[in-house]
């Protein structure tokens, strides 16, 4: 558990970066700190490693004040991770990852085992292990950095815009590894990122702050989403945030209609017997992409899919399953089971009637 407590930081100019801020981080759970630039989310992280010293208030974790303990010790209690890696460039990834343990008196046996086993926890092959960071790809860089941060198995861990360097595709991906991850090993994580899209992906409560430093909202996203606090979180959580709630909501009970469907390689012949403008190609029951009958010039190759559709579980969400809808180029979505096996598609229409109350 992390817990502010009335702390204040003010710089000699009289700039109050963070204000009276009252916030407890529960334990074992992830609490995402958010708001626009100049709101303090990064120097309230970084004074609970006291690599910014608070004016006045307190910083408990677990019941311990942070000021009471010795700087190095909390620092090495504790993951941090900040944008781009923040990796040592002249030392190799097994050395990176190694550098809490080593200072915590490890053998370098024992840390290098250590190094290849959470190489292997964060999704890197092995053969990383003697790289040097400029070796790597950013998304790579980032693993890295979270492999270090776990190295000592920290209780806490410190996240500053962690995934902010990557491309967009690379961000979503170690997002999902993040919460793979978190699932496994139930850290107290204290992340701050400026995108209300991540902070409700990732987080179990969200904080809102505001410029100055003080607290706006403290919700979990489902509760942020539908019912902001004022006009400040209203405005700052965005226009589309009841279509984000859908995220938070079980998908409605559905009939997925039965869909014609081919397997690669079927001929054009095969195809334009469906009777449809579009067909669903399946590779042993999966769906892979939509073929458009017209387009088709020989046999069914992956050159022939159409990949832009979502593809949604009857078990997610209620934005999953309207986005594969919305997403599809033929206005069906597709809908497999939790074995990624196809069941059906269903349309917008079909899942807006299932969430709209009767009496709508």
């Amino acid at each position: 558990m992390i817990r502010f407590d009335g702390v204040t930081k003010t710089y000699p100019d009289g700039t109050v970066a963070v204000g009276e801020l009252h916030l407890e981080a529960p334990t074992g759970r992830i609490t995402v700190l958010v708001g626009p630039s100049g709101c303090g989310k990064t120097t309230s992280l970084r004074m609970v490693n006291r690599m910014i010293e608070p004016t006045s208030g307190r910083i408990w974790v677990d019941d311990e004040d942070t000021a009471t303990m010795d700087a190095a010790r909390l620092r090495r209690r504790m993951g941090y991770v900040i944008q781009q890696g923040g990796l040592f460039p002249h030392r190799t990834v097994a050395d990176n990852i190694a550098t809490v343990p080593r200072l915590l008196g490890w053998d370098r046996r024992k840390a290098r085992s250590r190094s290849l086993e959470l190489l292997e926890r964060v999704g890197l092959p092995s053969e990383h292990a003697d790289r040097y960071p400029h070796q790597l790809s950013g998304g790579q860089q980032q693993r890295v950095g979270v492999a270090r941060a776990l190295a000592a198995d920290p209780p806490v861990m410190l996240m500053d815009e962690p995934f902010s360097a990557v491309d967009p595709v690379v961000r979503e991906q170690l997002q999902d590894e993040f919460l793979r991850l978190q699932s496994e090993l139930g850290k107290t994580i204290l992340f701050v990122t400026h995108d209300i899209d991540e902070a409700v992906k990732l987080g179990d409560q969200v904080a809102v702050l505001r410029v100055g430093g003080e607290l706006a909202q403290l919700a979990d996203p489902a509760t942020l989403l539908g019912d902001p606090q004022d006009d400040f979180v209203a405005d700052f959580v965005g226009r589309d945030r009841g279509y984000r709630r859908l995220g938070f909501r079980n998908a409605p009970t559905l009939r997925p209609v039965e869909e014609p469907t081919v397997p690669l390689g079927a001929s054009p012949e095969d195809v334009r017997r469906s009777g449809r403008d579009w067909v669903l190609a399946l590779d042993d029951g999966r769906p892979l992409g939509w073929v458009r009958t017209a387009d088709l010039r020989g046999p069914v190759g992956r050159q022939d899919l159409h990949r832009g559709g979502t593809v949604a579980a009857l078990t997610g969400s209620t934005r999953a399953v309207l986005d594969a809808a919305l997403s599809s180029p033929t206005g069906r979505g597709v809908i497999v089971d939790d074995d990624g096996r196809f069941v059906g598609t269903v349309t917008a229409a079909d899942v807006v009637a299932a969430i709209t109350p009767a009496d709508a």
